[in-house]
């Protein structure tokens, strides 16, 4: 099945031409020879980028690969003005970042709803000959022509805007504790990625506060270089406010796989690493008491003291510690 998630679109964007400058030479009943009263150009349309909080993909852009906007009218007599060529508003989700295609250069990020930005300019329209009449030269017969659109191949790509992301290895419990804390309904199964698009949930809190977690695909062992899933989706973690990595209970080795995710998010962009960032230990129902009790004085011995950073241990299926884990989520934002 075809996803409806799109966070990549290369489109070719065409921006309008100026109109041209008016010649012309006023003449009535009263003036045989009257000066010139040519009017300038319209502008060219602009094609502008708007961000629209009720969008979280780039879906609608997908099919729309060429974008053009209206060329301004021409001057006009009696020093008449052409009309300016309509604007096209490319409507964006909040976290969409806008690059030239050819120098990958970021030309704009756009993170605020009702943020406009001109994506691409259009061009200014021409100057009718009243402009340069002169006492010298009193009706000049020439005008300037407008000044022609701009062509570009642009790349849009969003980067998804959230409190809190997660991060994991497939199978780590992300989709499920984001369908049990939010109304979110990714797809649930016990095999490795299952999550192949991000999803967003709005994750109710004490006091009818709320904040947005974001589930994305899971990380393996050399996503930075492209394996599995790859690169495609760390982008999605560089704009979360917090990380929450989430590591099975039933893992050979929770600080080693601590450890691997680490440098994975490392080798991507070091600068992931000053997020403020927390441990979660999911699939807590498959532990009994003693073994619960023993994870928990290995991670104090061997994980607490050395990354200083909270963690816990829940489960989403009978939600022990689930509401703690909120909490801890909770301060960790505002802290």
């Amino acid at each position: 099945m075809e996803s409806n998630f799109v966070d990549y679109v290369k489109i070719c964007c065409r921006s309008g031409k100026g109109g041209g400058g008016s010649v012309h030479l006023m003449r009535t009943a009263q003036t045989a020879k009257g000066g010139p009263d040519g009017g300038d150009g319209g502008r060219g349309g602009h094609i502008i980028l708007r961000g629209n909080k009720q969008l979280w993909t780039l879906l609608h852009l997908k099919y729309r690969k060429h974008i053009i906007a209206e060329d301004g009218g021409h001057g006009g007599r009696q020093n008449m003005t052409g009309a300016d060529g309509k604007d096209v508003v490319i409507d964006v989700p909040l976290g969409t970042v806008a690059r030239n295609a050819e120098t990958g250069e970021i030309e704009y990020e756009i993170t605020e709803d009702g943020q406009e930005v001109i994506f691409v300019k259009g061009g200014r329209g021409g100057k009718g000959n009243t402009f340069f009449a002169t006492p010298t030269k009193q009706t000049p017969r020439f005008a300037q022509p407008g000044e022609p659109g701009l062509e570009e191949w642009k790349i849009l790509e969003l980067k998804l805007l959230a409190d809190v992301g997660l991060v994991g290895f497939p199978n780590a419990g992300k989709s499920t504790l984001l369908s049990v804390v939010s109304a979110a309904k990714p797809e649930i199964a016990d095999y490795p990625f299952t999550t192949i698009v991000p999803n967003l949930g709005m994750v109710r809190y004490r006091d009818d506060r709320s904040f947005v977690m974001a589930d994305i695909p899971g990380i393996i062992e050399g996503a930075h270089e492209g394996r599995g899933l790859g690169v495609r989706f760390l982008r999605h973690i560089e704009r979360n406010s917090c990380l929450l990595f989430m590591i099975p209970a039933d893992s050979a080795d929770i600080v080693t796989d601590y450890k691997i995710l680490l440098n994975e998010l490392k080798q991507y962009n070091p600068e992931l690493l000053d997020k403020k960032r927390m441990l979660a230990i999911s699939k807590a129902d498959l532990l009994d008491e003693e073994l619960f009790e023993a994870v928990k004085t290995d991670l104090d011995k061997r994980f607490a003291k050395k990354y200083k950073i909270p963690y816990i241990i829940f489960s989403a299926h009978s939600q022990k510690n689930l509401l703690q884990l909120k909490d801890e989520l909770w301060k960790l934002m505002n802290s």
